[in-house]
């Protein structure tokens, strides 16, 4: 038997969740008894239980207790166009009536390939996956597979999805990697450096140039905090993974949103693999892993070298179709204009907290960013650490209540459906909030 479902109580902000959730709290309390913690996607839980969502449109969703919020959430960031985009649902119904899925290859993954490689030229050929996790995870696997070598570099707090290699990286730099369930082997396999700080992941990374597979790194650290690359940082991994023979991995399963090249366009840093998911996928799930031909072709089924890649989903109909539609719709001027919107909103965010006297922060990339309270610096996963996350946790909480729906870490991303007045409403929320924390 697990722990009893907590009580809300404490602020204004608890109380309004609780008596606005009621329905929520009783789906939670039945999830208890069928699904560990009553969940069944870790991020998406939150305290005192989460919210359970029942439809959404454009940049809305409603919960089962028939509430309306601004999303600005996007399911992490996966659904640039919001909720139920027209393009994506109408090519989803289209390809259902004609073909599910089905064990043999089919024209749309390989116009997706295509659409990939046209806006991301790194990436010669592709595989797919069903999600980032296995993206990053079979990206690794073709860094080890092609340089003979055993050790991944990568970055405290770094998010490249569930699989043992990206659950082992620590928070700091200074932790070992490795937790519950992770093999020794792996943890061992690891080197960690802390973001942004070109010396000291220089003195962590050298001396284990001689056997170092790949350095895997977020061109924006996405769940760490949304924390942007210094200037020339990249550039310096890139010279670092030559020096070692070793290959850049980018993990832009989030970032890719960046830019119509991604965050490597963004940039000017070519890697040599690139792990895509989320927006990908039109809304369903998706994963993508792509690079250079010669590392790439381990894959090809005729090579004797192959590495073997299944997956019953992989490239299947209805996450192409829906990807296909979802990539149309993204075009360099809906781009352009998220990025101004996501610059109304930081210069908003800028007053209304330095209006509330409070030490704070907002860090943003294009239609990325995040909410940091008792931080003014961050540059690593370790600055964000250090700042007020229950004042987040709280804050989350009000601003549900104003009709807002974002994380409790502070992290939030746009949606091409959202204007200025969406952007106006989520800075008066956070202004309200941000009261009620006092």
């Amino acid at each position: 038997m697990g722990p009893m479902p907590r009580a809300v109580t404490g602020s204004r902000a608890d109380g309004r969740y609780a008596e606005h959730t009621v329905r929520s709290r009783s789906l939670w309390e039945r999830a208890l008894g069928v699904l560990p913690g009553g969940n069944t996607r870790t991020t998406v839980f939150q305290e005192p239980y989460p919210l359970y969502l029942e439809r959404g449109h454009g940049s809305r969703v409603v919960d089962v207790d028939g509430v309306e919020r601004i999303d600005f959430i996007n399911n992490y960031t996966s659904l640039v166009h919001g909720h139920c985009h027209p393009g994506s649902v109408e090519a989803v119904q289209r390809q259902a009536a004609r073909l599910v899925s089905a064990a043999g290859p089919g024209e749309l993954e390989v116009e997706m390939a295509e659409r990939l490689r046209e806006r991301v030229p790194s990436i010669e050929l592709t595989r797919f996956t069903n999600s980032g996790t296995e993206a990053t995870m079979q990206a690794i696997r073709a860094a080890r597979a092609f340089t003979g070598r055993t050790r991944i570099a990568t970055f405290a707090g770094a998010y490249h999805g569930t699989h043992d290699y990206a659950n082992a990286i620590p928070a700091s730099p200074s932790d070992t990697p490795g937790g519950p369930g992770i093999p020794q082997g792996v943890a061992d396999s690891l080197v960690v450096a802390p973001f942004n700080d070109r010396e000291r992941t220089r003195a962590v990374v050298e001396p284990h140039l001689g056997d170092l597979a790949a350095i895997v790194v977020e061109p924006v650290m996405g769940a760490a905090g949304v924390i942007p690359p210094d200037e020339g940082f990249l550039p310096f991994l890139r010279e670092l993974a030559d020096a070692a023979g070793a290959l850049l991995v980018f993990d832009e399963v989030i970032a890719f949103r960046v830019g119509y090249h991604g965050a490597q366009g963004r940039y000017r840093v070519v890697p040599d693999v690139t792990a895509l998911g989320k927006i990908i996928g039109g809304g369903l799930p998706i994963g993508a892993f792509g690079g250079r031909a010669e590392v790439m072709e381990l894959f090809d089924p005729r090579d004797e070298r192959r590495l073997a890649h299944g997956g019953t989903f992989n490239g299947n109909p209805l996450s192409m179709a829906a990807g296909l539609a979802a990539l149309d719709a993204l075009t360099e001027a809906e781009l352009d204009r998220l990025e101004t919107l996501g610059a109304d909103l930081e210069a908003g965010l800028d007053r209304v907290l330095a209006e509330s006297g409070r030490p704070a922060r907002v860090t943003r990339v294009g239609s990325l960013f995040n909410l940091h309270l008792g931080a003014t610096s961050i540059r690593e996963h370790s600055d964000a650490l250090a700042g007020d996350l229950e004042g987040l946790r709280r804050l989350h909480l009000a601003l549900l209540g104003h009709g807002i729906l974002s994380t409790p870490r502070g992290m939030g991303c746009l949606s091409t459906p959202m204007s200025g007045t969406e952007i106006d409403a989520f800075v008066e929320a956070v202004g309200l909030a941000l009261g009620e924390l006092d």
